[in-house]
C-alpha cells in the first residue's frame, strides 16, 4: 500500500530539464499520435456526411478532448488517474460501431451511447481493476508484442502515401518515408543525450523540409483555419439514449479498457513500477471519465495510444511532465486551429516513416518483457505466445475473415489486438490457470545448470 501511495504522489516535473527541452519532447508525442487522432473524425465525419464546418469542429474538439484525458490520466489522485507517462486519443475499435448507430438512429443516439459506456467504464473500475490476474508476464508480453506488429501495416501504408492515395507507393513517398527512418537511425547511433531523444521530431521536421522542396506539403489548411473556437457541449443535438447503442458502444469500451490495460502494464515495465489492481482502477475511471467528456462535447470515446509507449521506450525519458506539455498542446491545438493545421503539414509519408520505428519499438518492448519475465522452456508459455500473435497478426493482414459475423462480434474479431489479446488471455487460463508464469529462482537454476551441462 506504502509503494502504491508514494507511486501516485511522486514528483510530476523533472526540475533538472529545461523548460525548452521539455516542451521538444512534449511536441514530439503530439506530433507522434497526431496522425491517428485526426483519423478517426475524418473517417467518422466522412461516412456521415458532415458539413465543412462539422468536420472542422469535429477535429478540433477531438484533440481538445484527447488533452484533457491524457491530463486526467497523468495527474493520478486517490480516485482518477493511474499517474503514468500515457497518452490518450480515440478509440479506433469505436469508428465502425458509430458509423453503423449514426446511420441507423442519428448523431444524437451516438452520443448519448458514448455518455452511458463512460459511466458504464466508472461504475465497474473496481471490478475491472481485479482482473490483474489475467494478466501475467505471458499474457501482457504476448499483448505488447501484438499491438507493435498490429500496428506495422498501418505505418507502412503512411510510408507509401496513405492506403488509397493517388500517389501512393510513388517515388517522392518512399524516399520521404525511407529517409526520415534513415534519419531516426542514424540519430540513434551517433547521437547522444537530448538529441537522441527527439530523433523523432527531428526527423519529422527535416522531412516536411524536404517534402516542401518537391511540392509535398499543402498549405490550404493553414490559410483557412480560423484563430479560435471555442468547445461547445452538445454540438449536434441533445443525446439520445438508446438500448442497442448503448450496449455496442458498452462493448467497445470494454475492449478498449483491455487494450488499455496491456498499455497500462507495458509503461509499468518502463518506468520500474509495479502495476497494481487499485492503480488499475483508477485509470479505467479516468478513462471513463474522458469518455463521458467527449460524449458531452460530441467527440468520441478514449484509450490509452501504444504509439507513444514506443516513443518513451526509445527517448528514454519516462517522466510524466513530458506527457503533461503535450496534453496542455492538445487542449490548446484544440481551441486554435490554426495551430492544428499546422500539425497537417506534416506529409503522410514522413509520418509513415517515424511511425515504423516507433511501433518496432513497442514489438521489442514485448519481446524483452517476454524474454526477461516468462520461463520459455516451458512448451505451455510458447503455445500461448504462438497461437496469439498468430491470431494477432493474421486477422490484421486478413481484414474479412469475420464478414459473416453479427456487428457485435466483429468488434471482437475483426480488430488483431482485441483477438490476440482474447486469444493469450484464454490460453494462459487454460494452461496456466491464475498462477504467475514467471519462473522461480529454483526454476531460473535448474534451467541455468542444464544449459550449463
Amino acid at each position: 500500500m506504502e509503494q502504491q501511495k508514494q507511486a501516485v504522489q511522486e514528483p510530476i516535473f523533472d526540475k533538472n530539464r529545461s523548460p525548452g527541452k521539455t516542451f521538444s519532447l512534449g511536441l514530439q508525442h503530439v506530433l507522434a499520435m497526431y496522425a491517428g487522432a485526426i483519423i478517426v473524425p475524418l473517417i467518422v465525419g466522412g461516412a456521415l456526411g458532415l458539413t465543412t464546418e462539422q468536420l472542422t469542429y469535429l477535429i478540433a474538439i477531438d484533440l481538445l478532448a484527447c488533452g484533457v484525458a491524457t491530463l486526467l490520466q497523468v495527474f493520478g489522485n486517490k480516485y482518477f488517474g493511474i499517474g503514468l507517462p500515457v497518452m490518450l486519443g480515440c478509440a479506433f475499435q469505436a469508428v465502425g460501431p458509430m458509423i453503423i448507430i449514426g446511420q441507423q438512429h442519428g448523431m444524437s443516439a451516438i452520443y448519448g451511447a458514448i455518455i452511458a459506456s463512460g459511466l458504464f467504464v466508472i461504475l465497474f473500475s473496481g471490478l475491472f481493476g481485479k482482473l490483474i490476474k489475467v494478466f501475467p508476464p505471458v499474457v501482457t508480453g504476448s499483448v505488447v508484442t501484438i499491438i507493435g506488429l498490429t500496428l506495422i501495416p498501418v505505418a507502412l501504408n503512411d510510408l507509401g502515401g496513405g492506403q488509397g492515395s493517388e500517389d501512393f507507393g510513388s517515388a517522392l513517398n518512399i524516399s520521404l518515408g525511407f529517409g526520415v527512418l534513415a534519419f531516426i537511425i542514424i540519430m540513434n547511433r551517433f547521437a547522444k543525450g537530448f538529441l537522441r531523444s527527439i530523433s523523432v521530431l527531428l526527423g519529422l521536421i527535416l522531412g516536411t523540409v524536404v517534402a516542401a522542396f518537391y511540392g509535398g506539403v499543402d498549405l490550404t489548411p493553414l490559410r483557412e483555419a480560423g484563430w479560435f473556437r471555442a468547445p461547445q457541449p452538445f454540438f449536434f443535438g441533445t443525446p439520445e439514449f438508446k438500448i442497442v447503442p448503448i450496449m455496442t458502444m458498452i462493448l467497445v469500451a470494454i475492449v478498449s479498457v483491455a487494450e488499455s490495460t496491456g498499455v497500462f502494464m507495458a509503461l509499468g515495465k518502463i518506468v520500474d513500477r509495479d502495476i497494481t489492481s487499485k492503480d488499475l482502477s483508477r485509470g479505467y475511471r479516468a478513462e471513463g471519465l474522458a469518455i463521458v467528456v467527449g460524449g458531452i462535447f460530441n467527440s468520441f470515446p478514449y484509450t490509452t495510444y501504444s504509439q507513444n509507449v514506443g516513443l518513451i521506450q526509445m527517448s528514454r525519458v519516462k517522466t510524466r511532465d513530458v506527457i503533461v506539455v503535450a496534453g496542455g498542446l492538445l487542449v490548446l491545438i484544440g481551441f486554435v486551429p490554426k495551430i492544428a493545421a499546422m500539425t497537417q503539414l506534416v506529409p503522410t509519408s514522413v509520418l509513415g516513416g517515424a511511425m515504423v520505428a516507433l511501433f518496432g519499438m513497442v514489438v521489442s518492448s514485448g519481446i524483452r518483457m517476454l524474454g526477461d519475465q516468462v520461463d520459455l522452456n516451458r512448451h505451455e508459455n510458447l503455445f500461448i505466445i504462438a497461437c496469439s500473435v498468430g491470431m494477432g497478426l493474421g486477422v490484421t493482414t486478413v481484414p474479412g475473415l469475420f464478414t459473416s459475423l453479427p456487428d457485435n462480434l466483429r468488434i471482437l474479431a475483426d480488430n488483431g489486438i482485441v483477438a490476440g489479446s482474447l486469444t493469450a488471455i484464454v490460453l494462459n487460463l487454460i494452461f496456466n490457470g491464475l498462477r504467475n508464469t514467471k519462473p522461480t529462482r529454483t526454476e531460473q537454476g535448474e534451467t541455468a545448470e542444464g544449459h550449463a551441462a
